[in-house]
């Protein structure tokens, strides 16, 4: 069959990825900042929001946004790997094998990281909780890592922008293999429900310490000279 651009990544599937690798990204770097730490709380919870969409785009999404077109158990994750060494590597048009553990691995570990969050946040457990928290942001950086290695290798041996593709949707394969519809309207959702959560759910976000101190301060300055001198 003649290869051809074919859409293979719908819009919704593109939105996610590059929404969570931003709020991962910007989420550990304010991870030790008492300063930004609205702002962490803020792009943690943004995570449990998208990591529910991608649950649900999972499973009625299209073709390789679904979970049943990267199910690959170890031994066809090991015949991947290998055959990136011969000079006949494996190719797939969606999530190759080693990519598919990449990404649950990143959905367990950033849903893990936004619930133990939650729950330290809100003072639900001790210190070790906030080290399992930290625990699991550290796990993530690592797969992180090793998923941009696997995306640069899978680039090299099979000739082909893998990043590219996840921007503009668009790989070279058998016309027959594309999808049909990028699904925008489902995308517009998406940035609408995260655009509306950071417009109008700060309120629910828990006041720092400081932010506690500065709203205070006043009243407690005005009740201080109100008091009689002695």
């Amino acid at each position: 069959m003649t290869q051809q651009s074919i859409l293979v990544w719908d819009l919704p599937t593109r939105v996610f990825h590059w929404l969570l690798a931003a709020c991962f990204v910007g989420a550990f770097a304010t991870g030790d900042s008492e300063r930004w730490r609205d702002i962490h709380i803020m792009l943690g919870y943004t995570m449990l929001i998208l990591i529910a969409f991608r649950v649900i785009w999972g499973v009625i999404g299209s073709r390789y946004a679904r979970f049943a077109s990267f199910a690959f158990g170890p031994g066809r994750v090991a015949a991947y790997l290998g055959s990136l060494l011969s000079t006949k590597p494996e190719h797939h048009v969606g999530h190759n094998p080693a990519g598919s553990w990449a990404i649950y691995l990143l959905l367990g570990l950033a849903l893990t990281a936004g619930i133990t969050g939650y729950a330290v946040q809100n003072e639900l457990g001790g210190e070790w909780l906030e080290g399992f928290h930290e625990g699991a942001a550290n796990a993530m950086l690592a797969v992180v890592l090793a998923h941009i290695a696997g995306v640069i290798v899978s680039s090299l041996r099979h000739s082909e922008n893998l990043v590219a593709g996840m921007i503009t949707g668009r790989k070279i394969g058998d016309i027959a293999a594309g999808i049909r519809k990028p699904h925008r309207i489902v995308a517009v959702v998406l940035m609408a429900v995260v655009s509306g959560f950071w417009a109008f759910g700060k309120p629910y976000v828990m006041p720092t310490d400081a932010a506690v101190a500065a709203v205070s301060s006043p009243a407690d300055a005005d009740h201080e000279n109100d008091r009689p001198s002695r």
